[in-house]
């Protein structure tokens, strides 16, 4: 979507200043897969730790402290992404059964882009589980049960 989104837009550069014609649908299309490649990469990036975080309580707490802190955030997480979920996919088939289009030329049916909202939430949900039962599993083998 990413690799779609940059020749899309150099395709944008070469006919505004080669051509010098204007263009038309190319700037929505790109908005489109930029923010689905976001919405959908958001449980690689959560698997592989890469968002941003702020480690500063858990590096002065204990380590019981700490652990109980990264269950109670991971809790945390989990609900937030699922109320998130719950409305985007409310919200996507909202658009589906109405049948809205982009206001553009192109007139993008919009549960298409849409879509990856639920998706993406969806798949960043089912991650921050794995990642709380991780942790939760490694409170328990270091409490010897």
């Amino acid at each position: 979507m990413i690799l779609g989104a940059v020749l899309l837009t150099c395709q944008m550069i070469f006919v505004r200043f080669v051509l010098n014609a204007s263009t038309v649908w190319q700037t929505e299309i790109v908005v489109y897969l930029m923010v689905g490649a976001t919405l959908l990469g958001l449980a690689f990036v959560q698997k592989h730790k890469g968002h941003v975080n702020v480690d500063l309580l858990p590096i002065w707490l204990n380590y019981r402290s700490a652990r109980i802190l990264a269950i109670f955030t991971g809790l945390t997480a989990i609900t937030v992404t699922a109320v998130c979920l719950f409305y985007g996919f409310e919200f996507w088939h909202l658009v589906h059964k109405r049948g809205w289009t982009s206001d553009t030329v192109t007139a993008v049916p919009l549960w298409i882009p849409y879509l990856s909202l639920p998706i993406g939430l969806g798949l960043l949900l089912l991650q921050l589980i794995a990642d709380w039962l991780e942790t939760l599993l490694q409170q328990i083998s270091k409490a010897g049960m």
